[in-house]
């Protein structure tokens, strides 16, 4: 396993934890010690200060998440303005269009992917809970960048930079206003294959506190909600999935900004 840099101990540790929870069933010992490329020793070293924190637990199958995990999760969603029965919300949408819906959320200068209801295990989807780092290639980024002022929307691409994920990627500043300006007239965010050309993602951005088109006050919280399905599947489901996205919207429980 590749390990990003840091304190050595504080990274092996997350390292650990991560393993785990992409893990399908409990992580052994001695397999968790051959993930990290680490010894049994380090292993039980690392392991120690997470289950006392109730970050992992002990199994007789191995290790796993732990009844801290919950509370992180809960935390992470109230810090990003989401409120009770989102997920309820997303799992709805998913039974309603057959393709995997998401919560992502734009906040002081980060875009997040909140909540999804792709399967933790399906390493091949693209897009995963966590930072999003592709926003300028994906239909949640463009409607979440779109509900900004143009001051932020500039700041955000320029430190974020717009890579060349696929030959249909927007990596002009000036194009991507154009798309902008198409998101807001069509009340709608699209991206056909930009950041996987195997898939494609609608998205809309959801309505603040006192302003029904999802715009951002300042450098505060913006929501969107979006789908993603094969691309080989879009052109014949693309009426469907995006009269399926818009009529979620009101339904979606936000919390109000802070």
């Amino acid at each position: 396993m590749s390990l990003t840099p840091g304190p050595r101990s504080v990274e092996r540790a997350l390292a650990a934890l991560d393993v785990v929870a992409d893990a399908e069933r409990p992580v052994g010992a001695k397999a968790l010690a051959r993930e990290l490329g680490c010894a049994l020793s380090t292993v039980y070293h690392l392991t120690g200060p997470l289950l006392a924190r109730g970050y992992l637990v002990r199994t007789a199958e191995g290790y796993a998440p732990g009844p801290r995990v919950p509370a992180l999760h809960r935390s992470h969603q109230r810090h990003h303005g989401l409120g009770a029965g989102a997920g309820e919300l997303l799992g709805r949408l998913r039974r309603a269009t057959g393709a995997e819906a998401y919560h992502t959320a734009y906040r002081d200068g980060l875009i997040t992917v909140v909540d999804t209801t792709a399967p933790v295990t399906d390493a091949g989807h693209p897009f995963a809970p966590g930072p999003e780092p592709r926003a300028h290639a994906t239909a949640h980024g463009k409607a979440l960048l779109a509900a900004l002022p143009r001051p932020l929307r500039r700041r955000y691409l320029a430190e974020h930079g717009m890579a060349r994920l696929t030959e249909r990627t927007i990596t002009s500043a000036e194009r991507f206003e154009a798309e902008v300006d198409r998101v807001r007239g069509q009340g709608f965010a699209v991206s056909v294959g930009e950041a996987d050309l195997a898939y494609t993602c609608l998205a809309v951005a959801l309505p603040g506190p006192g302003d029904g088109r999802g715009r951002s006050r300042g450098d505060g919280i913006v929501h969107a909600l979006s789908v993603s399905l094969p691309t080989a599947e879009f052109g014949r489901r693309q009426g469907e999935i995006r009269a399926a996205l818009i009529r979620a919207v009101p339904d979606f429980p936000i919390l109000p900004e802070s």
